[in-house]
């Protein structure tokens, strides 16, 4: 998982037991998941390595997720497919790891007509799975709109939104060569501040805002060596 500063550089750790060799032997102790088709995982964001990185450590991870958000007066809106790209290897014999990108679409908000919600990184995330949690990341979102006039956010990268995941159930192997995996994550203690803007009061008023947060997502992961 991934503690990460702006793209291009690797300030994150992850624990051995996350490592490609487990990843890999998980995969062969599973086998695969023929009904489950794979997806089109797209590498062109793999981010360049940190300077002293050895490639042959080193691999691109693409995250491509569907994911709800429940808050105030709105159950379960669908956000659609989100991205995440980043890369993890070790650096001075530590796992490290690089963040790249989240990408977003905007998604439609049916309790404001004509209106979107678009999620954006927040600058930070941490994404070692321990006991406790499956990782973690920061989130504000934009909303787009003729009754948002001049636009509205959720949360910013100075005040962003903090998600913190559990997994729900096991981490399936669809894959073992390539390497894809598949889970499902939820995260039931977020909370989404009142939206900011030049007239957010009728986007608070409808949705709820501010409100504590149920955020859903099932990933599929997959992984490219970059050697």
């Amino acid at each position: 998982m991934w503690r990460t500063s702006p793209a291009g550089q690797a300030v994150g750790m992850k624990l051995a037991a996350l490592a490609a060799a487990t990843l890999s032997a998980l995969a062969l102790a599973t086998g695969t998941a023929a009904a489950d088709p794979l997806p089109t995982f797209d590498f062109s964001d793999c981010p360049a390595l940190p300077s002293g990185a050895n490639p042959a450590e080193w691999r691109c991870e693409t995250f491509i997720s569907q994911g709800t958000l429940s808050f105030g007066k709105v159950n379960r809106l669908s956000l659609g497919e989100i991205r995440m790209t980043f890369a993890e290897g070790k650096l001075d014999g530590k796992f490290a790891q690089v963040f790249s990108t989240l990408k977003h679409a905007p998604a439609p908000v049916p309790q404001l007509p004509g209106t979107t919600i678009q999620l954006h990184y927040g600058g930070y995330s941490d994404f070692e799975s321990t006991e406790e949690r499956k990782g973690e990341l920061d989130l504000y979102a934009t909303l787009r709109g003729p009754l948002v006039p001049g636009g509205a956010t959720v949360g910013s990268l100075e005040h962003p939104i903090h998600s913190v995941v559990q997994q729900v159930g096991k981490t399936e192997v669809l894959s073992a060569n390539p390497l894809v995996v598949k889970f499902s994550v939820i995260d039931e203690t977020m909370a989404l501040p009142a939206a900011r803007g030049p007239f957010p009061w009728l986007a608070n008023h409808a949705l709820g805002l501010p409100s504590k947060a149920v955020f859903e997502q099932t990933s599929y992961v997959g992984f490219k060596p970059y050697a």
